[in-house]
């Protein structure tokens, strides 16, 4: 069976640090090779950093979220780009928009999506994308800034097919996760049905958005990311090995530092 890949897993949230080895120990049965956790504030980017170093498996990202984005300063940037050039980090993010929940005013979102951007490029890494409601706005300031010539991806993707060919043209990734398994996730199975496969990236967001069957009854975990890749399989009529070893090879591609 193919390895599998988890592009998008919070290790670094306390749901699942404080059982981190057995949830690692857990995602190595169930065929998960390498995972990236991603940091959303100076805290969790810093701990993600510090979990990468001691497992061979994890490599970090290191970002601010767009919830977040209130508390970041010249200083805390600085960080960022410290703990960015760490052996163990392969990108920069997550970071993005969100107005769904508005945490942060509008305006302060963008200057530290765009500031993300520039971080990006100067030192030549992928960018994590979150969007909620927020999606031309996002695509917009990428666009403005140029995007990273590392590439990246929109994590979590939520919208509809004809949008992600606008990212993937953009030069962008599509990551797909656990809501692809729900009853009612008609838009994004047809983003999973259509995307080109060298641009899929399937994750678990974890421990937000556990699969089907699991919904509801535990938190999410990178274990859980071979339930995303079979429904994936299925949806697109391809066996499930040509999923795990295509997004697998995606996401080494794109996380550079990883295959090195």
């Amino acid at each position: 069976m193919s390895e599998l890949f988890d592009s998008h897993a919070h290790l670094n949230d306390r749901r699942l640090y404080r059982n981190l080895e057995k949830i690692l120990a857990r995602a190595y049965e169930a065929g998960v090779s390498k995972i990236i956790c991603p940091g959303y504030d100076i805290e969790s980017s810093r701990l993600a950093v510090e979990i990468a170093q001691k497992h061979e498996m994890v490599w970090a990202s290191v970002g601010i979220h767009p919830h977040d984005a209130k508390h970041l300063t010249n200083e805390t940037l600085n960080e960022l780009k410290t703990l960015a050039q760490n052996p163990r980090t392969a990108a920069i993010g997550e970071t993005g928009l969100d107005f769904y929940r508005n945490l942060s005013p509008h305006a302060v979102q963008e200057n530290s999506f765009r500031a993300h951007i520039r971080l990006a490029k100067e030192l030549n890494m992928p960018i994590i994308v979150h969007d909620r409601d927020s999606s031309r706005e996002c695509l917009r300031i990428l666009a403005d800034e140029g995007i990273p010539p590392a590439g990246g991806v929109f994590h979590c993707f939520s919208q509809d097919a004809e949008f992600a060919q606008e990212v993937i043209k953009a030069g962008l990734h599509i990551g797909i996760a656990g809501p692809v398994t729900f009853e009612k996730s008609d838009k994004l199975k047809k983003v999973a049905e259509t995307i080109p496969l060298d641009k899929l990236l399937i994750e678990t967001d974890a421990p937000y958005l556990t699969p089907e069957p699991f919904r509801g009854r535990q938190d999410n975990e990178p274990s859980l990311v071979k339930l995303v890749a079979e429904k994936i399989a299925g949806i697109r009529k391809v066996d499930f090995d040509k999923i795990a070893k295509t997004s697998k090879e995606n996401a080494e591609r794109l996380f550079y530092k990883i295959g090195k």
